[in-house]
């Protein structure tokens, strides 16, 4: 196919989704009496029992810990413009329904659902994991920005009975959370997970109750990457948790400001405490936990940071805060700690808006669509047996050397059949879905990305014409891509800014003199971002000598005693080296140097950069 057909596409494609059925036997429901309260979740008949029982030993951390699950798997932080039309045909359906009794109504809302509003109906029920040594509880929200676990180990619980591993979905209603807020620590609750429910001595009993989910495939893929994001390289480190609300406070009583930064700024250096760095007011907020003990001092930019406040139930049980963080831009995970239970969660660490990060996080990834490999089948089999096993363990059990078993486990992750499980520091048997993904539907984001990646890596008709600093704006970017189908050369260009987020972009393609940007970036526009990224992979991993640091922009910071950032930018632009340094909110002072040759200049650069980082400035190059 051509691009000149993509061109044609209607300004709002109908997404790709994956059907997925549900059924359940009867309803998650939480059942208070005097003497205590049971807790019952019905699992998805469609997939292989699986039971436990047992008695929760603290209920309010468990409580909490389920409210915060909650809160990630209804949250959704995209706009939406006002629209009444769906409140009041939901309005009538309550109407309507107020006589019928809670599985008659919750049924006659399903069906609504999948009649009136079948977009909003496009989120798997939490997948439940029981294994030996713990139950785990997964979600992910609906804007696709935010995933959680909740890790609740066995020695939470009391009096445990029937066991029988395996994974399933429970049906996670609002009005399942209303009954989750009357656990109390004075009522001794039993938590039930099985396929039978609560059922009703009423018309309708015996009845299964069907869900029939659209998943979208991008939803899908974005719930596989973070997982296989997990085992990826990563600095970490620890807060205490006052450190945490202390930024989530400020975050509550100051708006964002438009127009400027909104990132959450993490400053680490080795034997120092982080500093967390709150996006514009520059606020510094010193963490009170364990030093850094990474090996490079840097600064990474986490985006999403106002998702943080999904754990404001669960925080004040929290006894420690770890952070993963792979990058700036990039998912970061956080993994609070109370007593048996670990909640975390991860940021996928951009927006949809942010397609040009997007592309550069899939680069980081296996992009494989083999159903089955033989060092993913040895894994797949000692997991099945163990049900967990470290990294270690499993490369003594298969005999694989690092590469490939690493290869094989986050391969496993993307298929949706392994679990990194991050605060543990083990991988886990478990299946996402009952029936194998179509891994080609999911390998792309879209066709868009599709027909890129066929021009870049197949067809080599993707060339970067000219590479342009501005200062203050960001590095601009023209490439000419060569469509023979078309009969045409067409001419992207987009202005990239320093955290990596195209700010403007302009291509010669009837689809973009259409649309613009409001379906997404054209085919070209993709292809020009991803020709960037592999050429930068190359420079920093010396594979192309002839392109090795000819256009390059490092951002150094270092903080004063009184909290001022100081910044240095050194730009090396050919045969030209320039300086820009000052306060972080004033204007910088500019010194351009010239040099007779690529060398002399390239020499210079390194040596400005080895002298900044002597002097003690940190890494903020993103």
């Amino acid at each position: 196919m051509s691009t000149a057909d993509e061109a044609q596409e209607p300004a709002v494609p109908e997404t790709a989704t994956t059907e997925v059925l549900m059924a359940y036997a009867g309803l998650s429901t939480l059942v208070a009496t005097e003497g205590g309260a049971r807790l019952t979740l019905a699992g998805n008949l469609r997939r292989d029992p699986v039971r436990f029982e047992a008695t929760i030993k603290e209920p309010l951390r468990f409580r909490e810990a389920m409210a915060a699950l909650y809160a990630v798997v209804a949250s959704d932080f995209r706009y939406v413009p006002k629209d009444r039309t769906a409140y009041l045909a939901y309005t009538r359906m309550r109407r309507e329904s107020s006589s019928l009794n809670a599985w008659q109504a919750q049924r006659a809302y399903f069906s609504w659902l999948l009649r009136n509003d079948p977009t909003a109906f496009v989120i798997l029920d939490p997948v439940i994991t029981v294994h030996p040594d713990q139950v785990l509880f997964e979600v992910f929200s609906k804007d696709e920005g935010a995933y959680a676990k909740l890790g609740v180990d066995r020695d939470a619980f009391d009096h445990t009975g029937e066991l029988a591993c395996g994974t399933t979905n429970v049906d996670f209603s609002q009005a399942l959370d209303q009954g989750l807020q009357q656990m109390r620590s004075y009522r001794q609750t039993r938590l039930s997970i099985g396929q039978e429910g609560v059922t009703f001595a009423t018309a309708g009993a015996g009845e299964v109750l069907e869900k029939q989910i659209r998943v979208p495939d991008s939803w899908l893929r974005g719930f596989l990457q973070v997982q296989s994001a997990a085992a990826l390289p990563r600095d970490r480190f620890e807060l205490a948790p006052v450190d945490l609300y202390n930024a989530l406070r400020h975050l509550r009583l100051h708006a964002d400001r438009k127009g400027q930064r909104r990132g959450l700024r993490i400053e680490l250096v080795p034997g120092e405490p982080p500093r967390l760095v709150l996006e514009p007011w520059n606020l510094v907020i010193p963490a009170s936990g364990e030093p850094f003990r990474g090996k490079a001092a840097r600064v990474v930019r986490v985006w999403g940071r106002r998702r943080l406040a999904l754990l404001h139930r669960f925080l004040p049980f929290a006894e420690s805060i770890e952070v993963h963080v792979l990058g700036s831009g990039l998912p970061s995970f956080w993994v609070l700690r109370a007593a048996d239970m670990t909640l975390t969660l991860g940021l996928t660490g951009f927006t949809a808006a942010n397609w040009s990060q997007a592309l550069n996080f899939d680069l980081l990834l296996p992009r494989k669509t083999a159903a089955s490999t033989q060092p993913l089948d040895a894994v797949l089999a000692h997991l099945h047996q163990n049900w967990s096993a470290g990294a270690g363990e499993l490369a003594r059990a298969t005999g694989l050397a690092w590469p490939a078993l690493t290869e094989a486990l986050q391969l496993g992750c993307q298929q949706g059949k392994i679990m990194y499980d991050l605060a543990g520091d083990v991988y886990r048997f478990r299946p996402l879905t009952d029936a194998s993904l179509d891994l080609a539907r999911l390998e792309y984001r879209d066709n868009r990305e599709r027909i890129a990646y066929d021009l870049l890596a197949r067809r080599g008709a993707v060339k970067i014409v000219s590479e342009n600093r501005i200062p203050a704006a960001g590095l601009e970017l023209t490439g000419q891509v060569v469509v023979t189908e078309d009969r045409r050369e067409y001419r992207p260009q987009m202005l990239m800014a320093d955290e990596g987020q195209v700010t403007r972009a302009d291509c010669t393609c009837t689809a973009f003199r259409k649309q613009g940007l409001k379906a997404g970036p054209c085919v070209h526009l993709v292809a020009l971002r991803l020709a960037y990224a592999q050429q930068e992979a190359r420079r920093l991993q010396g594979l192309d000598p002839k392109q090795a640091i000819t256009v390059e922009t490092r951002t150094y910071s270092r903080r004063r005693p009184a909290g001022e950032e100081e910044v240095y930018q050194v730009s090396l632009e050919r045969r030209r080296l320039k300086i820009r340094w000052g306060l972080d909110d004033e204007a910088r002072r500019l010194q351009t140097l010239t040099f007779d040759s690529v060398e002399d200049a390239r020499g210079a650069f390194l040596a400005r950069v080895a002298d900044l980082e002597a002097r003690g400035f940190l890494d903020a190059t993103t």
